[in-house]
């Protein structure tokens, strides 16, 4: 938006599309096809994890 100095909705939204499909082909190229991708962990599980790793390497330090 800034390098190009667009204003206004519409070219904001044409160059958004733009930037999506350019994308798009590039993974496609490299052959991820996006909606076959396994959906990311919740970041909440992911939170949990660390905090229960972190404790047992604590446990496993005092030992």
């Amino acid at each position: 938006m800034q390098t190009k100095n667009l204003q206004g909705v519409k070219p904001i939204e044409i160059e958004h599309i733009d930037n999506n499909s350019a994308v798009r082909k590039m993974l496609l190229k490299r052959g991820i096809v996006p909606e076959q991708l396994p959906p990311a962990d919740d970041i909440k599980k992911v939170e949990r994890k660390l905090k229960n790793d972190e404790k047992n390497v604590l446990k496993t330090k005092n030992k």
